[in-house]
């Protein structure tokens, strides 16, 4: 993914944030020759596994799951690269917001887009394991801690047609499109024109954007008196 420096995420964290709190992901990988890339859109979990906390996502591996009846996976191989892209909080700037002239209008954006290797999984034991993983997560941060556990029987009947597979994270690039080619006092009129919006979209955004702008502010104060901040834009 192609992503100016200015607007590349101030620690790996932010990456990491993005695709657990917006799992839905799109997994895409080569079709035949001279046909369309496939493209599905998958629920998508880090290793559950994992005992020590996850500082990169390179290096890492991803579970997710799918419908075997789809196509996509039956054009999968046995270790298959692919991509998989994230989208989080964004929204439409526009120009009235700048109040100032010539000026255009822009979205402001969050993504994560990741490469790997694909690897099918073959125990049903694991499929079961990724689906239940997966319902762990989401019911943790999206749900009501609701269990599977009165429901087993079901998932277990329903499990052939599941087909569960692992990615092992080779790359992954993160952009964070937040105002930030903007003067800070600009920045903070976008940031604030969007936290008093009714959407959950350009709240969620402005939120990034004062995030953004604490972290900025901590950066800069934890350096040397005798070292100027150097520009957000300077490459």
């Amino acid at each position: 993914m192609f992503v100016p420096r200015v607007y590349r995420e101030p620690e790996e964290s932010w990456k990491i944030d993005l695709v657990r709190g917006n799992p839905l992901g799109q997994l895409v990988s080569n079709g035949a020759e001279g046909e369309a890339p496939w493209v599905t859109h998958v629920p998508i979990i880090i290793d559950p596994r994992v005992t020590e906390p996850v500082t990169s996502l390179s290096g890492t591996t991803l579970w997710g799951h799918m419908n075997i009846g789809n196509p996509h996976w039956r054009a999968l191989g046995p270790a298959t690269p692919v991509a998989v892209t994230f989208s989080g909080p964004h929204a439409y700037v526009s120009p009235t917001v700048y109040e100032t002239r010539p000026a255009a209008p822009t979205w402001n954006f969050t993504a994560v887009h990741i490469a790997g290797v694909l690897r099918k999984v073959d125990s049903t034991d694991e499929t079961l394991a990724t689906v239940q993983e997966t319902v762990r997560a989401y019911e943790r941060e999206f749900g009501a801690d609701w269990s599977m556990t009165e429901s087993i029987e079901y998932f277990r009947r329903i499990l052939p047609g599941v087909g569960a597979f692992r990615i092992a994270i080779s790359l992954a690039d993160g952009m964070f499109k937040l105002s930030q080619e903007q003067p800070p006092h600009v920045r903070e009129r976008v940031r604030a024109s969007f936290a008093c919006e009714a959407s959950t979209a350009h709240r969620e955004v402005a939120a990034l954007m004062g995030r953004l702008g604490t972290e900025d502010r901590e950066t800069v104060s934890a350096r040397p008196a005798a070292a100027p901040p150097p520009s957000m834009g300077t490459p």
